[in-house]
């Protein structure tokens, strides 16, 4: 896989696994279904997804050739790259207006 194949790879799993929280009731996926879900639950998802999508990127930078070092400001930079890309699925699940059910008489 090609170094850029990698980054493309790393960034649609980093996008789908921030948005999996707030998209679905299971607890991992394939846990039991909790409705509604506790949103400290949501928030323990989106750190192990974020930790897994870590350990991706990891992985693929070590079948690519020698790892570079990281400070503290690629985690830092890294966890804000994750949390903006969790905003659609935050917006959807809190923020969208719901229509109020409509009484047929």
């Amino acid at each position: 896989m090609t170094q850029a194949a990698s980054v493309w790879l790393v960034l649609v799993v980093a996008m789908i696994a921030a948005n999996l929280p707030f998209l679905n009731e299971r607890l991992f996926l394939l846990g039991p279904r909790l409705h509604p879900k506790a949103f400290a639950w949501r928030l323990l998802e989106l750190v192990v997804y974020a930790l897994a999508t870590w350990a991706l990127g990891i992985a693929l930078e070590g079948s690519i050739g020698q790892r570079a070092p990281q400070d503290w400001e690629f985690f830092a930079a890294g966890a804000c790259l994750f949390l903006t890309l969790a905003s659609p699925g935050f917006v959807w699940r809190y923020l969208r207006r719901r229509h109020a059910p409509t009484q047929h008489d």
